[in-house]
């Protein structure tokens, strides 16, 4: 059972000082794509005409957006443009085997002040599918480039693209942490905490303006919440014995917690002021892990109270409305339960046979499967829209961040020379 505890601490140690995010970049980070998707769209991303005024490529972070989404092949790579103000030889772009088209240019409208013009075609259907027209300050072009992928995403699969939206992660230099917060992609990283004293289990606020997180201190775990835009902070537990595992709910006005306060460690209900504790889970081991289910109805969290964690669900409530269900059943230790966003899957680190792997089940047909061969997994997080999960795991002794696809078939390293990065946390989207 204390190994219990110590390997679910272990999983989210990170450190800490402030949490006003600094504008001051660190070392980038690289990416490696280590699979693809099955069926790619192939698609023409055209140099938008005038870039060269810009300090950025926006260009280049959409080509970039798009092969990463595992959904998209660039079939046009170079420096060709294409006027953004006709209209495309549909034939023509068809017999270069596109079947869809992106075109864009620049304005410059005053100092540092920019006009992006983009718009997309569907080869397929001889038709315009409109664009945008995105007014940015020079420090704002990757914010405008990832808006163009995320509409491109949206006009041609249907669905919503995570582009916008913002990773955190843990770097860990020598005998220092700091947790950073950067694009999705992993670049524009900038500083947001800095210190020895170690924290663990970060945790968004479904608006992604706070986090909330255990710091150390005080030499004991306590729970804060911190507004990332200010640096304000919140104590919101600092009970006798360990403060953990925040969690929020969809709303954003409480989050589980879990406490050691009346002996094993169990789950409470607290308001995000701190007001309002209560007792949800009623085992006699250890519960920990809070994750509430999208509608909130439900808390999924790991227990050892069969004899080794496990996953299991009772009710928002608390375990005293209906009890609590074990939902794990395949691997004889499992935890770190995450719902995706849609709460169809639930992804979990299974222990196999001393191996730590990433998997994830249907909730509905409980089918389950390895997304990775790795033996080092830890924190997954799903993507906004549920299509992928981030997590961290270890390459050549290092730790890294990864990314995979819900189906297993994109894969990327997110890697920071000389740096183990752990930790991550993908944020929600911003509207």
């Amino acid at each position: 059972m204390l190994q219990f505890v110590k390997k679910s601490i272990a999983y989210s140690i990170i450190a800490i000082s402030g949490l006003g995010i600094s504008a001051s970049a660190i070392a980038q980070m690289n990416i490696e794509i280590t699979g693809v998707g099955q069926s790619l769209y192939p698609i023409a991303v055209m140099r938008f005409q005038d870039e060269n005024k810009l300090p950025t490529s926006v260009t280049e972070i959409i080509r970039q957006d798009l092969l990463r989404s595992g959904y998209f092949k660039n079939t046009e790579n170079g420096n060709a443009t294409e006027n953004p103000n006709g209209t495309p030889n549909y034939k023509s772009w068809a017999a270069r085997g596109a079947d869809a088209l992106v075109v864009g240019s620049v304005e410059q409208t005053g100092p540092s002040q920019f006009e992006i013009h983009y718009k997309l075609f569907d080869i397929r259907k001889s038709q315009a599918l409109g664009g945008l027209d995105i007014n940015s300050s020079a420090d704002n072009l990757r914010a405008a480039a990832h808006k163009i992928a995320d509409d491109i995403v949206y006009k041609l699969l249907g669905e919503r693209g995570v582009f916008s939206t913002r990773l955190s992660y843990v770097i860990k230099d020598g005998k220092r942490y700091r947790l950073v917060i950067s694009d999705a992609d992993g670049q524009n990283i900038r500083n947001a905490l800095n210190s020895a004293d170690p924290i663990i289990s970060p945790s968004w606020s479904p608006d992604g303006k706070k986090v909330a997180y255990v710091s150390f201190e005080d030499r004991k775990p306590v729970i804060y919440v911190h507004e990332l835009a200010t640096g304000k902070r919140v104590m919101l537990s600092n009970q006798k014995g360990n403060n953990s595992a925040p969690a929020w709910t969809p709303d954003g006005k409480q989050l589980a917690i879990s406490l050691s306060k009346d002996g094993n460690t169990q789950i409470y209900g607290i308001n995000s002021d701190g007001s309002g504790l209560h007792r949800l889970s009623r085992g006699y081991t250890i519960d920990t892990e809070p994750q509430y289910s999208p509608d909130g109805r439900y808390i999924y969290f790991t227990s050892d109270r069969g004899g080794s964690p496990q996953i299991y669900r009772m009710s928002a409530e608390g375990e005293q409305v209906e009890g609590a269900k074990r939902i794990s059943y395949k691997q004889g230790f499992v935890t770190s339960p995450r719902i995706s966003p849609d709460g169809k899957y639930l992804a979990y680190i299974a222990n196999i046979g001393g191996a730590y792997r990433l998997y994830i089940v249907n909730l509905a047909t409980g089918d389950s499967q390895a997304l990775t061969d790795g033996t080092s997994d830890e924190s997954p997080s799903f993507a906004a829209n549920g299509r992928y999960l981030l997590y961290s795991t270890k390459v050549n002794g290092k730790r890294v961040l990864a990314a995979v696809s819900v189906d297993g078939n994109s894969k990327q390293v997110l890697t920071i020379p000389g740096s183990d990065v752990r930790q991550p946390s993908w944020g929600p989207f911003m509207d």
